[in-house]
């Protein structure tokens, strides 16, 4: 009866690797191509590229030791597990808490990208409102099936990087060398610009969260993480090279959305409103894989009570988790009604430099007959992160004091939890 119980109480693999490979492209390919490479183009000027380079590998220390893990043990909640029996119950605990935390305000945030998007087609609309009713009805997706959010969440990816590719093949056209003149690589902004795209590449690892709900997933999930960061990049890198190539460094730097800014250098108005529907579709992706992955999170911490144990509880016929899912969704749409997210998404760095950082640690602790990769990358990948997080100090302070404040209000909770099991 126990091992019955059990049983249902499991998640089970139903995803491909190409739904694998569409998660984590979905959370990496999301509104931040389409601001980010404004901000990136403004530090590193035209020597954009560079930036975007240095940042992808920076990504790809972290993602093999991701892959690492994950090939050794693929479970979902991923490092929060890793840094749990690797580092320690209490790294994993405020792993899994910063995790939960950046990635919740990060969602509120895509999703009022995604009303700002629309709002800009149909500005009669209230933007906070169609941001609340896109999070209740991706919540409502991802509680009715895993592979129903992954069909859509296929659907959107597909899109926007048909939408992508429209851009570099039609930009290309009109593009002027004269752009990239002057043309520094190794100029300090370059680094500068690299710290925001290693943010844009942040979300390869969410296929590694949802690890037991995909088929074959010692294979599957390293390589869909790795494809899915090769695939990014190569978008990036010739987005941004069109871009820069189109309109120069200084008008991305001056737009708040510098891919339209560029294809309005075509003198072609649908193929600009076509870029305006990319970036809306981009940011639906994210906000889609952001349900998925704090729930699953969610429900990975509470199956090992580090989080009340009724967020474990999955519905006996979607087989998904049925409070961490409506309850992460709920949050999400409060905060879009209720919260300036400007002020608290700052959060989102400095959470995703810290927990980054326990997942090399955690690579690093693997024993050696179970290592994949020497121990030097996952040090590397440590170091780095570490690096980024220091350059974070100075270049935003209040990102390290609101990311403080939350490692100590988890700190608080997690020692407050620990005295009734003491007793």
């Amino acid at each position: 009866m126990d091992e019955d119980k059990s049983r249902q109480s499991e998640l089970k693999p139903s995803l491909s690797l190409f739904d694998a490979v569409s998660v984590s492209v979905g959370a990496i390919i999301g509104g931040g191509i389409f601001v980010v490479t404004g901000i990136a183009a403004g530090l590193a000027g035209s020597a954009l590229l560079v930036s975007m380079l240095i940042a992808a590998l920076i990504s790809l220390l972290t993602a093999l030791s991701f892959a690492e893990l994950t090939a050794w043990q693929p479970k979902e909640g991923s490092i929060y597990e890793y840094s749990y029996q690797l580092v320690s119950p209490f790294a994993g605990f405020l792993v899994g808490w910063m995790w939960i935390l950046s990635n919740t305000f990060a969602g509120a945030a895509v999703s009022l990208g995604f009303a700002y998007y629309l709002t800009a087609l149909v500005p009669c609309l209230n933007p906070n409102y169609v941001a609340a009713v896109v999070c209740l009805a991706f919540t409502a997706v991802n509680y009715y099936s895993v592979k129903q959010s992954a069909r859509l969440n296929n659907i959107l990816v597909t899109a926007k990087l048909l939408i992508l590719a429209f851009f570099i093949i039609y930009g290309m056209l009109f593009m002027n060398p004269t752009n990239f003149a002057p043309f520094k690589p190794l100029d300090v902004g370059v680094l500068s610009g690299a710290v925001f795209f290693f943010f844009a590449y942040g979300g390869f690892a969410r296929a590694a969260v949802i690890a037991e709900e995909v088929k074959d997933a010692k294979r599957n999930v390293p390589k869909a993480m790795l494809i899915a960061l090769a695939i990014s990049a190569i978008f990036y890198i010739l987005v941004g090279t069109v871009a820069v190539g189109l309109v120069g460094p200084n008008k991305l730097a001056s737009s708040n959305s510098p891919l339209e800014e560029a294809m309005k250098a075509t003198g072609n108005s649908a193929a600009t409103f076509t870029i305006a529907l990319g970036g809306m579709l981009a940011t639906a992706s994210v906000l889609l894989t952001s349900v998925l992955g704090v729930s699953r999170m969610a429900y990975a911490m509470a199956r090992r009570k580090d989080l009340p144990q009724a967020l474990a509880k999955l519905d006996p016929k979607r087989n998904t988790p049925i409070y961490s899912t409506w309850i992460i969704g709920l949050i999400m749409t409060l905060l879009v009604l209720l919260i300036d997210l400007s002020k608290v998404v700052a959060i989102s760095s400095f959470a995703m430099l810290f927990f980054y950082t326990l997942a090399n640690v955690s690579a690093l602790r693997l024993k050696t007959e179970k290592r994949a990769y020497p121990r030097i990358l996952p040090a590397i990948g440590a170091a780095s992160c570490l690096a980024l997080l220091t350059f974070e100090l100075f270049a935003s302070l209040q990102s390290w004091i609101i990311g403080t404040a939350c490692l100590l209000v988890g700190a608080v909770y997690y020692v407050a939890k620990q005295k009734p099991r003491k007793q």
